[in-house]
């Protein structure tokens, strides 16, 4: 069955959507200025509510490995997901399962950032996103995902499992596991009312949707 993160929780009304939908795991994005940014005290509040096989992840973007680990400690994060230009050797050393996200171009034809330097990474998870700026509240354009693939089975070679992003809606994203057939899906403003704010109905035919559609097969070494 294949994973589903629900990112951009600001509230705990989001977040118990969220968990009876049957979301895997939460994103709190923790990257200042940005409109979906919750504070650490607000994150750890919704957080403690949370059951125990759902999983907090914290979103950071080229922060301090101090402030990372203070903000994980804090809200008692379950996974570090980080989504600048962190070289790898500053991924080392976490106790969490970390996540890195990598940009791909609008094709998808040609690596965007650090995609040539992967083989680098030591990580639990590789996120593919777009490299375009993230949304405001409106719909960012998919990725190419037949070209994805491409790039899915480069990782695969890894035994690393591959999360998918960027432009997933709950009538698209049945298509989308079928064609890159990732480890996971990843979802944010497709699933909003407004920014920062989830629709129900959305949010629950998204988890819905991805979750009656086969997974690809768990990674092995």
């Amino acid at each position: 069955m294949v994973r589903v993160k629900v990112c951009g929780i600001t509230n705990l009304d989001d977040a118990r959507l969220a968990v009876a939908a049957g979301a895997d795991a939460l994103g709190f994005i923790f990257v200042e200025g940005t409109p979906r940014y919750v504070t650490p005290g607000t994150a750890a509040a919704i957080i403690e509510t949370l059951p125990p096989f759902v999983t907090p992840v914290g979103v950071f973007w080229d922060h301090a490995p101090a402030h990372v680990k203070a903000v994980a400690e804090e809200c008692r994060l379950g996974a570090l997901q980080f989504h600048g230009a962190e070289p790898p050797e500053t991924l080392v050393g976490h106790r969490l399962p970390t996540i890195k996200t990598i940009k791909m171009s609008a094709t998808a034809t040609a690596p965007a950032g650090d995609l040539a330097q992967v083989k680098r990474y030591e990580v639990s998870a590789f996120l593919l996103d777009s490299a375009a700026r993230w949304s405001e509240g409106e719909m960012r354009a998919p990725l190419a995902w037949r070209a994805v693939t491409h790039w899915v089975a480069r990782l695969a070679q890894r035994a690393t499992p591959v999360i998918l992003s960027a432009g997933l809606t709950p009538d698209n994203v049945v298509e989308a596991i079928r064609t890159v057939r990732p480890w996971g899906v990843d979802v944010n403003s497709g699933v909003e009312a407004r920014p920062g704010r989830k629709d129900p109905d959305k949010l629950a035919r998204f988890v819905q949707a991805a979750k009656s559609t086969p997974a690809a097969p768990e990674p092995t070494a």
